[in-house]
């Protein structure tokens, strides 16, 4: 590293202790207009709306992202759009946060009256607590901070870094009391890896009903060839005359069965080339479950069959189908 590099290095070092340093001071504020403010959000009638202009309206837009995908109805606000007629989507019950750094900010202090006309809940998170915008809200949090991070002291960047915090620690207190879990946050987000690692069921994967192939314990190899080349799944589940998996033959099984019998493969049963008591699945599994269940093993699964309550075979789960659907493991996150 040449002596220009570590220069820089450690000029944006100097910039990461100015802007925890001014977090660590906001935190050591926090008070009661915070937990406040966590009442109002969990007790309100209606929605929540983030209203900023500038940098801080990029944050109340984030902010507002972050409480939606948590479970709360919240919209973000243009102050722009609200004087020309956006502020129709505020109405009584509602939870208005309004972010500044100054609290001097016209755009937002000119929808003030309107805003209480509509009968809205003010909150200021802002910085400066002598201001106007502080004044006419009902609860104030406090974002400020001593100074900016920029070299200029001008740029906001402390000041930023304090707000997103902040909304940050709203959205994640107030998740937890409301006892928000993994499966409710999977909800919010169905195309997301953690939405399809919690809500995919194998059930919704697999191949069933006419697509499921399956095969009695005696039916010949030749026939089972033709099955297995038909259906292009690698897999056929062999099954007793209750449905019941009995075993399964895949390309590997038939691989392992010509080497084995040689000219007598054709005429074998299955069962004499099939893989008894294969490693399965239940329908009512989690599709990750099943995921890493084809992985971990010390050869990689690449067909399983797919049993209910009462091993009845009802499905065939490949593991191009789990992949494809989105689901990632360590092993496959690359693929």
């Amino acid at each position: 590293m040449t002596g220009q590099d570590q220069e820089i290095i450690n000029r944006a070092r100097q910039i990461f202790e100015l802007e925890l340093s001014a977090a660590h001071a906001v935190k050591d504020r926090l008070n009661s207009g915070f937990a406040e403010a966590v009442r109002v959000i969990l007790d309100r009638k209606g929605k929540v709306v983030l209203i900023g202009a500038g940098k801080s309206g990029l944050i109340a837009s984030k902010v507002n992202a972050t409480f939606r995908s948590t479970g709360i109805v919240s919209i973000f606000l243009h102050p722009n759009d609200a004087v020309h007629g956006d502020i129709g989507v505020v109405s009584e019950g509602d939870v208005v946060i309004l972010i500044s750094k100054s609290g001097e900010t016209d755009e937002l202090l000119d929808l003030i009256p309107s805003l209480r006309h509509r009968g809205a809940t003010l909150i200021a998170m802002v910085g400066e607590e002598s201001s106007r915008l502080v004044r006419q809200a009902d609860i104030w949090i406090d974002v400020g901070v001593e100074r900016e991070a920029c070299p200029i002291g001008l740029a906001p960047t402390s000041s930023t870094t304090v707000t997103m915090l902040m909304g940050d620690a709203l959205a994640a207190v107030l998740m937890q009391l409301r006892g928000v879990t993994q499966d409710d946050f999977a909800k919010n987000h169905p195309g997301g890896s953690l939405g399809k690692r919690l809500l995919l069921d194998v059930s919704d994967l697999m191949h069933s009903d006419e697509d499921n192939p399956v095969a009695a314990p005696d039916t010949p190899m030749a026939e089972i060839l033709y099955d297995l080349t038909h259906s292009a799944l690698g897999g056929i589940s062999v099954i007793d005359d209750e449905k019941k998996l009995l075993g399964i033959v895949t390309d590997g099984d038939v691989r392992r069965g010509i080497q084995k019998l040689g000219a007598d493969f054709l005429e074998s049963p299955v069962k004499d080339i099939m893989t008894e008591n294969p490693v399965h699945a239940k329908a009512s599994d989690k599709a990750i479950d099943a995921l890493l269940l084809m992985e971990h093993r010390p050869s990689q699964i690449m067909v399983l069959p797919v049993v209910d309550d009462e091993n009845h075979c009802v499905g065939l789960l490949r593991l191009h189908d789990l992949i494809r659907a989105g689901l990632k493991t360590e092993r496959n996150n690359n693929v």
